[in-house]
């Protein structure tokens, strides 16, 4: 089970990004949308994520919780916790991922990652699920400097974009990812009564994102995720394929922070 990240391109890194992106506080709730195969009868769930600019480095967390009912009614607690400190020049990341199913932990990576340049190459130092380093590849961006790039791409009219991404979810290094980015485009009107008034005057876009492993040719992502995307990084509409069943994700709160005073 992955995390959402800030994701959710060699376009831009974060400096060079025209509209900042909006610190947040962020809740999810999560429903079934469909059950590829007959193990998950039923599912549900919930997810925060946080962004801070921490001056000089952005600070994010997520905590994801989906309980599923399995094909012999046994009822299963998943839940995801997700932790980074990346460098406002996308160069460092700092970064801790945990994933327990009922009481046993089933995945846990930590480490640190550090790049010559935002997209450039660069090496991720494990200390768990067992201390090694990684060499990654050049063109590689950190997760908030791949959000930069990717809002940066939609705003330049871009479609289609192609990457390889380190966010410290995995022990197996850079993934490469699949961007599709559709209808990207300011609102006609701004309806100050909407739910989400802070949003309403920003451009958005469909946004898709296809995760594949880089050490095979694979034809098949490994994990898949699209939403509604604004120009601030802020997501909603969240469609999330854990490959068995997808769950869709509702913004329920949203609470933007005021930029720090450096």
């Amino acid at each position: 089970m992955r995390h959402l990240a800030a994701l959710p391109f060699l376009l831009a890194s974060a400096t060079a990004h025209a509209a900042p992106l909006a610190a947040h506080h962020a809740v999810y709730a999560l429903s079934l949308d469909a059950a590829r195969t007959q193990t998950v009868m039923a599912a549900h769930g919930a997810m925060t994520y946080d962004v801070t600019d921490s001056c000089g480095a952005w600070t994010t967390s997520q905590h994801l919780v989906i309980d599923l009912t399995n094909q012999d009614g046994q009822d299963v607690h998943m839940v995801s916790d997700y932790a980074t400190l990346e460098a406002h020049d996308g160069t460092h990341l700092d970064f801790h991922s945990k994933q327990v199913t009922d009481t046993a932990v089933t995945e846990q990576v930590d480490g640190t990652a550090t790049l010559t340049h935002a997209g450039g190459s660069g090496h991720a130092d494990f200390t768990s699920p067992q201390k090694t380093t990684l060499l990654l590849p050049g063109g590689t961006l950190l997760p908030m400097a791949h959000t930069n790039a990717l809002i940066d791409a939609a705003a330049a009219g871009h479609r289609f974009l192609s990457v390889p991404l380190f966010d410290g979810t995995g022990a197996d290094g850079a993934q490469d990812t699949f961007v599709t980015i559709e209808n990207w485009n300011k609102p006609a009107t701004v309806n100050p009564q909407q739910k989400w008034a802070a949003l309403s005057a920003l451009p958005s876009g469909r946004v898709h994102i296809a995760f594949f492993a880089r050490s095979h040719a694979a034809e098949t992502p490994d994990y898949e995720i699209g939403m509604v995307y604004y120009a601030n990084g802020v997501a909603d509409q969240l469609a999330m394929n854990f490959g068995e069943f997808q769950m869709n994700g509702r913004l329920t709160q949203l609470d933007l922070r005021p930029s720090p005073h450096c």
